[in-house]
């Protein structure tokens, strides 16, 4: 057993350092399920979500060494999932990545066209938890590449703008361009299940409307702010 006093990330992280199995593979049950989700939403399938997840670990657990503390192990497992799920989907999808190359290129910042936010107090009513799993991730896979990884990130899985920035290696007004263009398309998606509001949100009842459906069905626990 690993003692109390090591259930700590750091502690964690350095015991698995030194060569403990065992507290990598309490790491590795602490974020297992938020990888797979990850590398679930950004493949859209279960046969290249499955490689990429065991690549992740895999190589986590090869080059913990490299890990210098400078981040949270989150962040940096994710680092390596995205990098494993791209190069998946590059191989499969490479014509997939010019928005990727243009927003870099460009560097510009999309402006809304109004707040983007719930259509509904409560999306998930009328329809079954299976139900509004089906059409969330229809309405993801639906989005680019490029757009579901930058979406699946930062509205999914709560990343920040700037870390999301950091694990693509792209510039951070890049990143904001892909995100508001994922949101505006997946509103138009989803706009034949989901009222569309009648009055714009603002102040505290303003909300990343997207990404908080999504994440009442698929991340469990994280609220709008």
């Amino acid at each position: 057993m690993i003692p109390a006093e090591f259930n700590d990330e750091i502690a964690l992280v350095r015991l698995a350092q030194a060569g403990s199995t065992e507290a990598f593979g309490t790491l590795v049950s602490r974020y297992e399920r938020r990888i797979y989700r990850l590398v679930r939403a950004v493949t859209s399938n279960n046969r290249d979500a499955e490689d990429a997840f065991e690549e992740t670990f895999v190589n986590a657990y090869a080059n913990i060494h490299r890990f210098k503390g400078d981040s949270r192990f989150y962040t940096w497992l994710v680092n390596i999932a995205i990098n494993e799920t791209v190069a998946k989907l590059y191989l499969r999808e490479v014509h997939t990545w010019a928005s990727f190359d243009e927003a870099e290129r460009t560097g510009k910042v999309m402006s809304l066209p109004g707040d983007i936010r719930d259509w509904r107090d409560s999306p998930e009513e009328g329809y079954s938890k299976p139900e509004l799993s089906e059409i969330l991730s229809t309405a993801l896979e639906d989005l680019e590449t490029p757009m579901r990884i930058i979406f699946t990130l930062r509205d999914i899985d709560g990343l920040s703008l700037e870390d999301t920035a950091r694990i693509l290696g792209l510039p951070l007004a890049a990143v904001t361009t892909l995100l508001t263009s994922a949101r505006l398309k997946l509103r138009k998606n989803l706009s034949v299940w989901f009222e569309e509001p009648s009055v714009p949100a603002t102040g505290e009842n303003r909300c990343e409307s997207v990404g908080h459906i999504l994440g009442l069905d698929l991340v469990e626990g994280r609220e709008c702010t």
